[in-house]
């Protein structure tokens, strides 16, 4: 497996591995978070280095995404969707996603990542509730599955309200 940029070749595949993870039923429509990746790509939020596929025998497995969100008026990343393909889940590729995609978001000295999450799964990667931080939730009935993790160039002053990129306020998932 390979995890690397998204490449513009990549966008079916990515459109592809959304849907497949994200769908509540082999015949449901469309799910959410694939109308979602559609809108950030066309959105002024969209962060290119921020958007990594996984990669197995030239086939998009994995796809994670982070994009431009705000603390109050200071910039922050919001990390959503995560998506792998039902065949690859519990073989390793969201764990080598996550790193990747942080390790790329501090390198691009960003810093703080939020997401809402189950929050066994996301603290091996550092998350911990944002109210922690000082960190309001779009929703406040998240609660701790709201989280964020500090980067290495996060200010300890960095408080106040989470939003996310238009898209999710645009399809209701924020």
């Amino acid at each position: 497996m390979l995890i690397r940029r998204e490449q513009s070749r990549d966008v079916e595949g990515i459109a592809a591995v959304t849907t497949a993870a994200h769908r509540r039923a082999p015949d449901s429509t469309e799910p959410p978070a694939t109308q979602l990746v559609a809108r950030l790509h066309a959105d002024s939020g969209w962060l290119p280095a921020l958007s990594l596929v996984a990669i197995a025998a030239d086939i998009v497995i994995g796809h994670v995404v982070c994009t431009r969100g705000h603390v109050d008026d200071a910039p922050a990343l919001g990390l959503a969707p995560i998506s792998v393909l039902p065949k690859g889940q519990d073989r390793g590729v969201g764990h080598a996603l996550m790193p990747a995609v942080l390790g790329a978001a501090d390198a691009t000295d960003e810093p703080l990542v939020c997401l809402l999450g189950e929050p066994a799964f996301y603290q091996r990667f550092g998350f911990a509730p944002a109210s922690e931080l000082g960190i309001v939730a779009p929703d406040p009935h998240w609660g701790s599955y709201f989280q964020a993790r500090p980067l290495s160039c996060y200010p300890s002053d960095l408080t106040g309200s989470f939003r996310y990129a238009a898209p999710f306020a645009e399809l209701g998932l924020s």
